[in-house]
This record gives C-alpha cells, structure tokens and sequence, in this order.
C-alpha cells in the first residue's frame, strides 16, 4: 500500500473502504493481487452493469482492436461509431417513442454530458436559471456540481455556484406534501425571487443521494410543468439508465419524454469513458465545435456499446430477467429489516438499485466495513451516508445475488448483535 499512500492524492475514497489491491475480475467476482475474492455490490458505481470484463462485449472489442481499428477519432466519421448510432437509434431510441432526437458525444464521462445539456438549455432557451432539486447529484465539475446538492462536494469548489434556484424533490417534506405544486406556485409568482429558468434538471432515482424514488405521477406532473412554464426537462439517466431501473430508461415507467436525457456510465458496456446527450432534434442549436472534447471519440468505447445493444436490449428478456432479480433483491432486503429492526430500517430505491437506511451513518459504515470482512463489496449512499445501497451488475446470477445477500445479512447480524449487546451492558 505504501506506493498508493505515498504518491496518490488524498482525494481517493473508494480504496479507503476497500483496502486491497486488485488484479482480476469477472462477471461479479473481483480477484485481489493475494488470491481473495469479493462478491462485487459496486459495479464500478453502476458503470459495469454487464458485469467485469462481460465476454459477449471483450470479444467483439477484441476483434476490433486485432483488426486495428480506429482508437481516437475525435469527432470524425467512423465505421464503429456510425454502428452504434444506427444500433442505438433502431433499438432504443425508435422503440421508444425517441426518433426525433439526436444524440450529442461529450467529453466521456458524466459531468460532462450533464454541462452539455446545461450550456444547450440555456442557449435555446436564452436563460441562465436552472431548478436543480434536494439530494440530487450531477457531477463535480463547476456547472453540473452547481446542480449537485451535497454539501461536501459543493464544499470542494471554491468558487460562488450560481445561477441554480433548489427545489423539493418528491417526498421531500413528506407524502402529503405535494412539491410540484410548491414549485408551480413559486414560478407563478413574480415576486418570488425565483428567476425564470430555462430547464429543469433531475434524476428519478436519486443514487447518490439516497436511492429516494420519484412516483410516476410526480414525474407527469413535473413534465406538465415544464411545458407549462416553458422550461426544458433534463433527466440525469447516467447512474439510473442501462437498465439499472428495470427498463432502459428510468423514467420509462412513467411514460414520460424528458427534452434532454444524460448518458454515462453503462453506456459503454464495458467500463469505458463514454457520454452521451440525447435531445430534440429541434433543439440542436450548436454551432461546430461549440462544446467539444478530446477524447469524445472513444471508438473502443463505441464497439462494446453497440455490442451491449446487441446482445441484451434487442427484446424484453433481458429487462424482465431485471426485473425478477430486483424482487428478489427487495424481497432479501426486506427480510433484513423484518428481522433487525423494521422500526429503525427503511427500504429504498427501485429495482436493481435498492437499499436500506439505517439509523446513523456510523451503522451504515460498519456494516460496509463487516460485508468487506466477509467478502462482498458494498458501499453508502444518502445524504449523511446512511444508505446500505446493493448495486450489483445485472448480469449477476442469482446464486451469486443470493449468496451476497447472505453476506449482507451476516453484516447486519455482526453490527447489530454488537450494539444490542452494548446497550444490554
């Protein structure tokens, strides 16, 4: 450890829960450099929803590079990046109701496809303003940490984050307390205070901010406000997207057509820098070059995206394999409330990005600290960190997810036996 302790910043956080060295993984397994192996609960923090190292996608990308195949193409013409558009247009975009939106290659990673759909919204709309909400997160670079509500990133920025106005995600103040309504009145009001905005920008799954769920009429409602106040709808879909929620698109569910939607992450299938925008084609206003970025020409990255596509979205199966496997996630994590506490733990999330929040972030922490003892690498979410949150890769077996569960479970045995017997004391 000494070479990563002695010349690594000490900026890195994922090492300090899980303090071994790597050299292999597969599948859901992760293999460190003495032999032992985790049950993987990360996924790359939802950037390997087809599992480390999927062989479907390694083998196309492979032949790719064996045939040598264009690595960097900036934003040129390619046969692998002109594949995927035509395989994500066809299969997912079309399907869905999408035809008419075109899709916008970003610097590769998240915060970047989101300053994209920030800089475009306030272009078209030839506003500064945005409605960011409660617990979201967009990214730390300044224009999407703007957006981002955690405290301790936005601590990291050093300069004045403006032109956001903060509103109350669904549930916020509670089930009876209808926010949308809090935000339309505010936006009819012209005293206020709250300047016109150009877009809003959302998650319906707040991932890192504590798995809280926007209902499907809270996201109707909010569509409707949007057209009503003449403002853009940005869903951030980068941690929630890929099929984290069950469909493709998180917001699928609610039958809803965002203006704007972010990729990243599991977009490339295989772990690789990739960011996509995808918005009306009557939106694209740029002019060439206005937002660009080096490495927006990941061809490695195309290939294996494409080959996702191809091998789990060309039909239901793989959604509905999801699907099942989130009940059976629910289910073994509601089992783990019933029995350690179902007065003081809580359920959260969707699908197959669901948790449980315990009382304090001390709790959540040990818990994590017992599952890496035992081998299974999970971490916290929430906005004090006191969210269990499983975010297995999709691919996952289920004897795989069961057995992690196990572990999990083992966790909470071990950490809360432990505060029992000290309060008993």
């Amino acid at each position: 450890m000494n070479t990563f302790e002695q010349h690594e910043s000490g900026v890195r956080s994922y090492c300090r829960s899980f303090p071994a060295v790597f050299k292999q993984a597969k599948g859901a397994t992760l293999t460190a450099e003495n032999g032992t192996e985790y049950l993987d609960f990360l996924a790359g923090a939802g950037s390997l929803n087809y599992g480390h190292n999927n062989p479907v996608l390694k083998q196309a990308l492979l032949e790719y590079i064996e045939a040598d195949g264009l690595t960097q193409g900036l934003d040129m013409y390619s046969s692998a990046k002109e594949y995927f558009i035509d395989r994500f247009h066809k299969t997912i975009l079309k399907p869905r109701g999408f035809n008419d939106y075109v899709i916008q290659f970003t610097g590769p990673t998240g915060s970047n496809t989101v300053e994209a759909a920030l800089k475009l919204a306030r272009k078209v709309k030839g506003r500064k303003n945005i409605i960011a909400f409660t617990n979201g997160f967009h990214g730390c670079t300044a224009g999407a940490l703007s957006c981002t509500a955690n405290q301790h990133h936005r601590g990291g920025a050093g300069v004045s984050l403006n032109d956001v106005s903060r509103m109350p995600f669904d549930g916020y103040f509670g089930e009876k307390t209808n926010t949308i309504a809090m935000v339309d009145k505010l936006l009819s009001d012209p005293s206020s205070g709250i300047d016109k905005p150009a877009a809003v920008i959302l998650e319906t799954i707040q991932g890192e901010g504590g798995l809280n769920v926007a209902s499907a009429q809270w996201l109707k409602d909010l569509r409707e406000l949007c057209n009503r106040h003449d403002m853009l709808m940005i869903v951030d879909d980068i941690q929630a997207g890929c099929g984290r929620s069950g469909d493709f698109f998180s917001f699928e569910e609610a039958g809803i057509k965002p203006d704007i939607i972010t990729l990243s992450k599991s977009i490339s299938g295989y772990g690789l820098p990739m960011a996509l925008t995808v918005f009306h084609k009557d939106l694209d206003v740029w002019t060439p070059g206005e937002h660009n970025g080096t490495f927006r020409g990941n061809n490695h990255a195309f290939v294996t995206a494409a080959s996702a596509i191809d091998a789990y979205w060309t039909d239901n199966l793989f959604s509905n394999d999801i699907k099942a496997k989130g009940k059976l996630l629910r289910k073994r994590l509601s089992r783990i409330i019933d029995r350690f506490g179902p007065e003081s733990l809580k359920l959260k999330g969707r699908c197959m990005m669901s948790g449980i929040e315990c009382p304090s972030e001390q709790i959540a922490a040990d818990i994590v600290k017992a599952s890496y003892e035992k081998g299974l690498i999970i971490e916290t979410c929430g906005n004090r960190d006191q969210i269990v949150k499983c975010f297995t890769p999709l691919t996952i077996s289920n004897e795989e997810l069961e057995r992690g569960l196990s572990l999990l479970e083992q966790a909470f045995t071990d950490v809360i036996g432990r505060l029992e017997a000290a309060a008993a004391s």
